[in-house]
């Protein structure tokens, strides 16, 4: 089933967003450098998350700033998502994916990324790549006014998303 002789454009599938997760743990110099380093790999400026419970063993206070993230859509995901599949070799794991095609993996040092070097100023992080895969007329389940439910048809299954991650992507799936 290749998405690009489809004929009816409805069924074809499509990259709706990717979010870009690193989680730091803590507030202060390294958020902030986790947070440059991000908005140098995504082109967008990421948004601060805090935590939501206090959890006393790690240290963690509720409220306190501890990971960055950054949702891109359009073209700045799919090149953004070309560059993140080169950095782990074009290589996922079928287990990586949903029962609704979404995927997503994890990226252990930022310097995998083509074209990065290391900057002793800012360290080295690692992050979360998750992508979300929909047909056209998925806001319908989304928006506000008039909100309908999108039939089990024509929702994306794990093989669907597999075969979407080969052809389209590029991906090794092993």
């Amino acid at each position: 089933m290749d998405n690009a002789v489809l004929k009816n454009s409805m069924r074809r599938i499509k990259v709706n967003k990717v979010v870009v997760n690193t989680s730091i743990g803590e507030g202060g110099i390294r958020l902030e450098r986790a947070v440059k380093i991000l908005s140098e790999l995504t082109g967008q400026k990421p948004s601060i998350r805090k935590a939501r419970k206090t959890i006393r063993g790690f240290g963690i206070r509720r409220g306190e700033p501890m990971a960055a993230i950054v949702t891109l859509r359009g073209k700045k995901a799919e090149e953004f998502l070309k560059r993140a599949l080169a950095a782990v070799g074009n290589r996922l794991s079928s287990e990586n994916f949903d029962e609704l095609g979404n995927f997503a993996f994890g990226i252990k040092e930022h310097l995998e990324f083509p074209g990065t070097r290391y900057d002793p100023e800012l360290g080295i992080i690692g992050m979360d790549v998750i992508v979300h895969l929909s047909r056209p007329g998925h806001r319908v389940s989304l928006r506000r006014l008039k909100r309908s439910r999108i039939g089990h048809k024509h929702k994306l299954t794990r093989e669907e998303g597999i075969e979407f991650a080969k052809e389209v992507l590029g991906a090794q799936i092993g």
